[in-house]
């Protein structure tokens, strides 16, 4: 099963475009990353920039719109994931458990939609696109 593991760090969606990261904070987060590297669970991992770099499309109007960051209206943002491949729920909540996150932060696990999970119906309407994990 594959999981996302969306790091929020709280007023992080107020962050100038030039935030500095704590060296001390960084080296505990990389080391958390190789213990999920070393235990073969982790597949993919990245940071995100704040949002004040960032862009949204909204298409409400049906002609897509950009605003451009920072968005006044965010109250939580991404600030990072990382993509894991565990036997169970309850395993990724243990390695998000195990995250040197600070008081802040925030973990949110998310289960990955695989093409078993959908009905024959909607495996056939995606058949086709060689993206999709089987």
């Amino acid at each position: 099963m594959r999981f996302m593991m969306l790091m929020i760090p709280l007023g992080y969606e107020s962050a100038p475009a030039d935030v500095q990261l704590d060296p001390e904070r960084v080296a505990a987060m990389m080391r958390y990353n190789e213990a999920l590297k070393d235990a073969g669970v982790l597949i993919t991992l990245d940071g995100l920039h704040p949002p004040a770099m960032g862009a949204r499309v909204s298409f409400a109007t049906g002609t897509p719109v950009v605003t451009d960051g920072p968005f006044a209206e965010s109250k939580e943002v991404l600030g990072g994931y990382w993509m894991i491949e565990v036997d169970s729920r309850a395993e990724a909540i243990a390695w998000a458990k195990k995250c040197p996150a600070s008081a802040n932060e925030i973990i949110e696990i998310r289960q990955v939609q695989e093409m078993a999970d959908f009905s024959p119906e909607v495996q056939a309407a995606a058949a086709g696109f060689d993206g999709l994990k089987k």
